[in-house]
């Protein structure tokens, strides 16, 4: 690069060093035109001829028009300006201007490079520093989630009734959890795939004085919805659909959901909902109630 700016600057001197000898030379050459012209024709006047009343001489029997006289006038070359010492002065300065003028581009464009690696490094920094912070606010967030209360829904038999079964709430989490609705649904159908898409409630309750405790702690367990083999035969409208639970033809599904909150965290926190669904199968003697239905039942949030 340094070779290349004093291969320009050489070229530019040897410019801007032409114009002398050029000037001398024009100087020399007008002098030599102005000693080798020639001497301009002396004017001359035609005097009036003599012999005719009107003093015009005769040309072929008619008169003639007045004879203007013929004047030749010589121009002399303009002589060029010597280069003085004011133009010597300008021409050092402009060379000057130009120089610095060259190397300011080179330190510019030298600046203006790197000044783009400067900002594609704080570029590279600056996304480092996001992926970072959104690392970060996973973490946060897993570690939010997993101090959470999580209620699980199992089915446990009834100790007291045979064949009868109890829908139990757990919580599996590391803080209490407060139990402020419940919702539950009976249907038929012949398979879960009947189910409709989207579990429909037929009511939504508010959570109120019950055997079982509105909040319950880590590892706290309580009975959330009860079932027996009695119950059944008055649920179905009529002996034949009875008959066809008898002979699995047709499908009973229990199903509902728990809406709960965090009790250490603040009212303003969305609440959360523990979905479930329970098949219930009806034997000759013995009666079974167990955990069934589509993802979209038993959904956690």
């Amino acid at each position: 690069m340094i070779l290349k700016g004093l291969a320009i600057f050489a070229v530019l001197l040897a410019i801007m060093q032409m114009p002398a000898p050029v000037r001398g030379q024009a100087t020399k050459n007008s002098a030599v035109n102005q000693q080798k012209s020639p001497p301009s024709a002396p004017s001359s006047t035609v005097s009036p001829g003599v012999g005719g009343p009107t003093g015009r001489t005769d040309c072929n029997g008619a008169p003639c028009e007045d004879q203007q006289p013929r004047v030749i006038v010589s121009v002399p070359a303009p002589a060029t300006a010597p280069w003085t010492t004011h133009d010597r002065i300008a021409w050092a300065a402009s060379l000057v201007l130009v120089v610095l003028g060259y190397f300011g581009i080179l330190l510019a464009v030298s600046t203006l490079k790197k000044i783009e690696r400067q900002t594609r490094s704080l570029e590279a920094v600056a996304s480092a520093a996001a992926d970072n912070a959104q690392a970060a606010l996973l973490n946060a967030q897993a570690a939010a989630a997993s101090e959470r209360p999580w209620l699980l829904i199992t089915v446990e038999p009834s100790l007291n009734i045979e064949n009868g079964f109890n829908v139990m709430v757990t919580n599996r989490g590391r803080t209490p959890a407060r139990i402020v609705a419940t919702a539950e649904q009976l249907t038929f159908a012949i398979d879960e795939s009947y189910l409709p898409e989207t579990p429909e409630y037929q009511r939504e309750e508010a959570a109120g004085p019950s055997p079982s405790p509105i909040i319950l702690v880590p590892g706290e367990s309580a009975a959330i919805r009860k079932f027996s083999r009695n119950e059944v035969k008055g649920l179905c409208e009529s002996p034949e659909r009875f008959k066809r639970i008898e002979d699995w033809e047709e499908k009973l599904f229990l199903y509902g959901k728990v809406v709960y909150r965090d009790l250490i965290a603040s009212l303003d926190k969305p609440a959360h909902e523990t979905a479930w669904c329970c098949w219930y199968i009806h034997g000759r003697q013995n009666s079974g109630l167990v955990i069934a239905g589509p993802p979209g039942y038993n959904a956690h949030s």
